[in-house]
């Protein structure tokens, strides 16, 4: 795996200071709220699994599978809910949903408009990339770890057609490796 590996993004010292700021953050506009993480399957599970250690708050923890991926390395721009959510107690919940990065921005931009609609209380975004360069639709998140260049990440739950995920860092992929299926 390494060796498909263009460069290092991000290291595991930057990884564990961007989840401390942002854990601080949180935890403060939180402090009387009804948190509700909600984790985007599969990439945000180690960034959600990182800062949650870090909130010091009550608060519990969802997951939704949610893609606008096909097999590859472009958006099909179509929002496809393989997991929802199912709870009674949206309308007493805050929900932050926890996503690893966006792109075109589609898929936070609907979900977070499909939980709204579904009767959630208050629904805030987080995310530990952001390609602004990649934007499809207007979406800006409350919480953003860092923007990164337009180059295709992977490690730290971040995939290429499921690999890659179990790097402790992020990681810029050389082309070759996805240019090539």
């Amino acid at each position: 795996m390494i060796k498909d590996v263009k460069s290092i993004l991000l290291n595991e010292k930057e990884l564990d200071e961007i989840t401390s700021t942002l854990a601080k953050k949180i935890e403060n506009d939180y402090q009387d709220k009804n948190l509700l993480l909600l984790g985007i399957l599969k990439g945000s599970v180690v960034f959600m699994s990182d800062l949650m250690k870090k909130i010091n708050l009550p608060m519990q923890i969802d997951f939704m599978k949610v893609s606008s991926y096909g097999a590859g390395t472009k958006t099909t721009g179509k929002i496809n809910i393989m997991l929802d959510l199912h709870r009674n107690d949206l309308s007493k919940l805050d929900i932050l949903i926890i996503e690893d990065i966006i792109d075109s921005g589609r898929t936070l931009s609907y979900l977070s408009e499909y939980l709204r609609l579904a009767g959630a209380k208050s629904v805030k975004t987080v995310t530990l990339l952001d390609k602004p360069s990649r934007r499809e639709v207007e979406f800006t998140p409350d919480y953003c770890g860092t923007t990164i260049p337009d180059e295709f990440v992977v490690g730290y739950g971040l995939d290429y057609a499921e690999n890659y995920r179990t790097l402790p860092y992020v990681a810029i992929l050389k082309p070759r490796v996805y240019k090539s299926k």
